[in-house]
C-alpha cells in the first residue's frame, strides 16, 4: 500500500507576500479619516478629496495590468520594491499638498500606482505559482485576508495618529512605514517561469493570451461583474466615515466601524478560501453580490443607530473581499498561471473602474444635493446585477489544443 504526501504550502513566500498585502492594503482603506481633518485644514470641499481618492482607485487600475504583466515577465518582488518607493513618495506628497492638484498626484496617482504595483492580482499570482491548484484557493483566502488585516489595523491606527500628531505628519509616518514593502519583496522575486507550477503551464504569448481572454464569455462575465465590487467597496471606504457624522452617529463608531469591516473581512476571506476550493465559484459570487444588496437596504431603511451600524459593519465585513479568492481562482481556472498577473489584472481594472465611479459620484452628488443616498441605492441595483451576471459562468479551463506545455 503507497501513500502520496500533499505538498507543503510554501508558507515563506505566503508570509511576506501577506505582509505586504497587509501594508498596501491598510493606508488606502483609511483614506476616508484623513478627508475632513485635510478639508477643514485645506478649506476643499468633498468633491476635491473624493476626486483624488477616484484618482487613486483609477491609476490603481490602469497601472494593474502593466504590473501584472511586468512581474509576470521580470518578478513579482521587483514589481513590489517599486510600489512600496511610490507608496512612500504618494503620502508625503499628499501630506504636503498646498494646493487640490498635489493631493490629486500625491494622494491619487503616485498611491494609485502604488496600490496597482502592490494589488492582489501581483501577490496572488505569485502564490498560484507556488502551489498546487489544490492549495491555490486556500493560499488566495489568507492572502486576501492579510489585506483584510491591514484594513483592520489600519484604521485605529490612523485615526491614533491623527489625534496624536495631526492629518500631515501621520502621513508621513505611514509613508516612512511603507518602506518595509521593498525588504518583504525579497522572497516574491519569481516571475512566471520559476515555482512549482511552472512546467505545467501553457505557454502562449501575451497577444494570444489577450485574444483568448476577451473571446472568453465567462471571463468578461467576471471582469462586467466586479466592476460593481469596487463601486460598493470603494465608495463605503472613502465616505462611510463623513456619512455617519451627516446622520448624527458619534465620530468614534466610524473608526469602530472600519475596524469591524476589517475584522470581518478576515473571517470573509479565509472562508471564502475554503468555500471556493469545494463549492460553486459562481454562485458564491453571486450570492454575496445578494447579500451586500440585502445589507445595505436594510441599513438604510431601519433607523440607523450605533448598534445598527456595528451590525452592518460587521456582516459587510463578511462580504467585503471575500469575492477576491473566487475571482483570481475563476481566472486561474480558465487560463492557467502562466499570465495570470495580466488576466487578473485586467478584471481587477474593472474593479477600479468602478471604484472610481464610486467614489467620485460620492462627493460630486453629496455635494450638489447634501445626501449620499442616490449612491447607496444604485449600490442596491447594481450588486443585483452583478449576482445575474456571475450566475451563467462556466467553472471550467478554455478548451485548448493538445499543445504548449513547457
Amino acid at each position: 500500500m503507497t501513500t502520496t504526501s500533499r505538498p507543503a504550502m510554501p508558507w515563506l513566500i505566503i508570509l511576506a507576500g501577506s505582509l505586504i498585502a497587509v501594508m498596501t492594503f491598510g493606508p488606502r482603506s483609511a483614506m476616508g479619516f484623513f478627508q475632513l481633518p485635510m478639508l477643514a485644514d485645506r478649506g476643499w470641499d468633498r468633491s476635491t478629496f473624493g476626486l483624488a481618492m477616484a484618482f487613486q482607485n483609477l491609476f490603481w487600475g490602469i497601472s494593474q495590468p502593466f504590473f501584472g504583466a511586468l512581474a509576470d515577465k521580470y518578478g513579482t518582488g521587483r514589481v513590489l520594491v517599486m510600489s512600496g518607493v511610490l507608496y512612500a513618495a504618494g503620502l508625503v506628497m499628499m501630506a504636503n499638498a498646498s494646493a487640490p492638484i498635489w493631493l490629486h498626484m500625491g494622494g491619487g496617482v503616485l498611491i494609485g500606482l502604488a496600490i496597482g504595483a502592490g494589488s492582489f492580482s501581483v501577490i496572488l499570482s505569485a502564490f498560484a505559482r507556488n502551489v498546487t491548484p489544490e492549495q491555490r484557493s486556500m493560499a488566495f483566502g489568507i492572502g486576501t485576508a492579510a489585506g483584510s488585516a491591514g484594513m483592520f489595523l489600519f484604521a485605529p491606527l490612523s485615526q491614533g495618529f491623527i489625534s496624536a500628531f495631526g492629518w500631515s505628519d501621520s502621513l508621513v509616518i505611514i509613508a516612512v512605514m511603507m518602506l518595509v514593502v521593498p525588504l518583504l519583496a525579497f522572497p516574491l522575486r519569481g516571475n512566471a517561469q520559476s515555482g512549482t507550477q511552472s512546467g505545467k503551464q501553457y505557454q502562449q504569448t501575451i497577444a494570444e493570451a489577450l485574444k483568448e481572454a476577451f473571446a472568453h464569455k465567462s471571463y468578461l462575465l467576471l471582469t462586467t461583474g466586479f466592476f460593481v465590487c469596487g463601486f460598493q467597496v470603494a465608495f463605503i471606504t472613502a465616505h462611510f466615515p463623513a456619512y455617519l457624522g451627516d446622520i448624527g452617529i458619534e465620530a468614534s463608531y466610524a473608526v469602530i466601524a472600519m475596524a469591524l469591516i476589517g475584522f470581518f473581512n478576515i473571517i470573509g476571506s479565509l472562508a471564502a478560501g475554503w468555500i471556493g476550493q469545494r463549492y460553486s465559484k459562481p454562485y458564491f459570487l453571486a450570492f454575496i453580490y445578494i447579500g451586500r444588496s440585502i445589507t445595505v437596504t436594510l441599513f438604510l431603511l431601519l433607523p440607523q443607530t450605533p448598534a445598527s451600524v456595528v451590525i452592518f459593519a460587521a456582516v459587510m465585513g463578511l462580504l467585503w473581499l471575500s469575492t477576491v479568492p473566487p475571482t483570481n481562482g475563476l481566472v486561474a481556472i480558465m487560463f492557467g498561471t502562466r499570465h495570470l498577473g495580466l488576466l487578473g489584472g485586467l478584471v481587477f481594472l474593472s474593479h477600479q473602474i468602478g471604484s472610481f465611479l464610486g467614489v467620485w459620484m460620492g462627493g460630486y452628488l453629496y455635494d450638489h444635493f447634501g445626501t449620499y443616498d442616490q449612491v447607496w441605492w444604485l449600490g442596491v441595483a447594481l450588486g443585483i446585477f452583478a449576482a445575474v451576471v456571475h450566475w451563467p459562468i462556466r467553472e471550467q479551463a478554455v478548451e485548448r489544443p493538445a499543445v504548449g506545455l513547457a
